[in-house]
């Protein structure tokens, strides 16, 4: 398989693309004036603690505070509490200072997520200074997990650098936490040295991070993620990735100089595109973005992917459309099924869908179709980097499944609500409007006394009114005064105004 990352890069955004034989299946956007908070840590205070939603609100220095339940709070033993094991109000005060790190970045109207369990990444380790034991990626199997484990724990306790970080004593002359790590997909093959050298890495990171927590009595950033150019080398990249193009000079040498420092063998592959043609449009990607922000998705066999985000979920609903199959009609459904497994699982990825998602298959008879569908979106989504799990197909076709969200969607990261439908996506007819006017126009002519009325409104609604002349005049006799119009041309058909003359 062919996979490429693209790197386009603007004084305000950064984007980055990734794209599988040719094919754009992730798109990621930083701008500068709203770049993610995700995997920053800070200094935050205690604002509010509520005991009855066990969770509490803390003051990070942002616009709203941000949300801290307590089953994302670390005990001194490294262990989270159970929802309903503890009290918050016992473990966190009001004004109280605490080391935080955003887990989820604000959405619409919610605040930031947080959690106690810090998580510093490298490119082959997660750090957890909480946690007491050694982890590692489910998608590492066989004898190579056990020699990663075995790497690991070994350093632990025989370099001394580490241990030494490790066992350093805070102000108050109590022991630190202990502390372990994770080992990445990343990790597979690489040798015990570098390794030692990433966790060497990350305690020194760690160590200064706690020495700047203690230092300061305020509100504050301790610690900030990489920025997208230079995370998408250390997260996203995989051993599969050929190539990874820039077409920035100076972010070409930033990401060069940190690929010499921490990852030498991503250097051969990392290109400093100099084309006349913007890089972008030479994958066609401007046009796939685009494409992504349409509610319908058309399949090559004829049929379509209806897909509606909601606060709540997003629903993706499978139609045959133009695709009248050859043989049968369970034929025809199951192969539009199937069809759609694919089109579905690079959808989620590109749009970023998160939270919980329904998927709407068309009706399969045969239980062997259904396991044939759930099986093949299964084999699709296990090239998504986020979390993914999936129940079986309902009794009514339906597939449930939830996917990690940390960031906005592409849709909220691109668009902002319509001004107009509010979010609807779709606003009330003329006619409609007009009906409106005329009850508000009797009302008010039965709390006012008045001798006309004159209705501001946009074109086409007094286009309307005009046009419906005769049933003017009997509201006039029936409110006994005159109406009049006025055309506002920069109202929306639903915005109107009824002055009393």
């Amino acid at each position: 398989m062919n996979e490429e990352v693209l790197v386009n890069v603007t004084p305000n955004e950064t984007r980055v693309a990734m794209v599988e034989n040719g094919v754009l299946q992730e798109i990621h956007i930083e701008r500068n004036d709203s770049r993610g908070l995700v995997g920053n840590i800070y200094q935050g205070r205690v604002c509010r603690v509520l005991p009855g939603m066990q969770a509490a609100f803390v003051d990070i220095g942002l616009e709203r505070a941000a949300f801290l339940h307590v089953c994302d709070i670390v005990s001194e033993k490294g262990k989270t509490f159970p929802k309903n094991d503890v009290n918050i109000s016992t473990l966190l005060k009001e004004g109280q200072l605490l080391l935080v790190q955003v887990v989820k970045n604000p959405l619409g109207s919610k605040g930031a997520r947080l959690s106690t369990q810090i998580a510093i990444p490298s490119r082959y380790l997660v750090f957890m200074p909480s946690l007491d034991t050694v982890g590692i990626s489910q998608k590492i199997n066989g004898d190579e997990r056990k020699r990663l484990l075995s790497e690991v724990k070994k350093s632990l306790q025989e370099d001394n650098s580490i241990c030494e970080l490790l066992q350093e004593e805070s102000n108050e002359g109590k022991k630190k936490p202990n502390n372990g790590f994770i080992i990445r997909t990343a990790a597979e093959n690489i040798a015990g040295e570098e390794l030692q050298t990433d966790m060497r890495f990350l305690c020194r990171l760690w160590h200064s991070i706690r020495e700047r927590a203690e230092e300061t009595t305020t509100v504050s950033l301790v610690y900030e993620d990489l920025a997208l150019k230079i995370r998408v080398l250390r997260d996203i990249i995989g051993m599969t990735v050929e190539q990874v193009r820039v077409d920035s000079r100076s972010s070409y040498q930033s990401m060069s100089e940190f690929a010499t420092q921490f990852m030498p063998e991503l250097h051969p592959i990392l290109e400093h595109y100099q084309g006349e043609r913007p890089l972008f449009d030479l994958y066609n990607i401007e046009h796939e973005i685009n494409k992504s922000l349409k509610r319908n998705v058309s399949l090559k066999s004829g049929g379509y992917l209806v897909i509606d985000q909601t606060e709540a979920m997003t629903t993706i609903d499978v139609n045959t459309g133009k695709f009248v199959g050859h043989r049968n009609l369970e034929e025809t459904i199951f192969k539009t099924n199937l069809e759609a497994t694919q089109a579905i699982a690079r959808q989620i990825r590109l749009r970023n869908l998160g939270g919980i998602i329904i998927v709407d298959f068309i009706d399969m008879l045969e239980a062997n179709h259904r396991r044939q569908v759930l099986k093949t979106l299964e084999k699709y989504l296990e090239k998504d980097h986020a979390k993914v799990n999936i129940s079986d197909i309902s009794p009514l076709g339906l597939v449930q499944m939830t996917r990690k969200r940390t960031h906005a969607s592409l849709e909220q990261v691109l668009c902002h609500t319509c001004p107009t439908c509010n979010g609807r996506g779709m606003i009330k007819s003329t006619e409609t409007i007009c009906y409106e006017i005329f009850r508000e126009i009797i009302r008010e002519a039965r709390q006012f006394e008045a001798e006309g009325f004159m209705v501001y409104a946009s074109q086409t609604v007094v286009d309307m009114m005009l046009d419906e002349s005769s049933s003017v005049a009997d509201l006039e006799t029936f409110v006994q005064a005159g109406i009049g119009f006025q055309v506002e041309p920069f109202y929306t058909q639903e915005q109107y105004d009824i002055v009393l003359v």
